[in-house]
């Protein structure tokens, strides 16, 4: 599970900890908004990425944790820069990936150093004032939260198909492993209906 990206928070007393959630969001955004703009060479996009990586020692992130929480990422980003090296130019490759690399450890770190619960109180406070206009907040507000913690779960669940697979000796199948991931999500699905029922939400 902790190679699965949003599930886990390290915990901590850091400076980076105790920063409140919006915050963290709000600089979030402008770094990624920043880096997109400034970030036009290799050596910048080394920058970028020197910044986040600052931002993990001031929050003593593990290093451990860190790249496993990161390296399911780069083969997608290595793809991408490939396809723009091919249609551009190497150096336009490396920016890309440093770029998009920086903006996506930034992200992780958001979620290294603050709990589900912060951010989703964050994200109601900064909602709040649209409930005037009949904005759902609260509805909004759990669907994201449900959302980001069902990611991790399921997940765990295919990998727990596949090893079970694996012990059994039984070759790869789409379908086999298919089926049982999908009956798995809904029984979830459904228990999650029923308890959310049982609260009243939505009512």
């Amino acid at each position: 599970m902790r190679s699965v990206p949003l599930s886990i928070y390290v915990p901590g007393h850091t400076p980076m900890h105790r920063l409140p959630a919006a915050v963290k969001f709000c600089g979030l955004i402008v770094f990624v908004i920043a880096a997109a703009v400034w970030v036009s060479s290799p050596a910048r996009g080394v920058i970028a990425l020197a910044l986040v990586a600052a931002g993990y020692l001031l929050a003593r992130i593990p290093a451990r944790i860190a790249w496993n929480q990161l390296w399911p990422t780069l083969p997608l980003l290595l793809l991408l820069g490939g396809f723009q090296w091919w249609q551009n130019t190497l150096i336009d490759a490396i920016t890309l990936v440093l770029l998009l690399f920086a903006s996506i450890a930034a992200a992780v770190l958001l979620t290294l150093t603050t709990t589900i619960a912060e951010m989703m109180h964050s994200l109601e406070s900064m909602l709040a004032p649209t409930a005037r206009w009949g904005v759902p907040v609260e509805t909004i507000s759990l669907a994201i939260s449900l959302t980001i913690r069902l990611i991790p779960l399921q997940l765990n669940a295919v990998n727990e198909v596949l090893d079970a697979r694996k012990a059994r000796g039984v070759d790869f199948s789409l379908t086999a492993l298919g089926t049982p991931v999908v009956i798995r999500s809904i029984r979830r699905a459904r228990a999650i209906a029923d308890a959310l029922w049982a609260r009243g939400v939505g009512d």
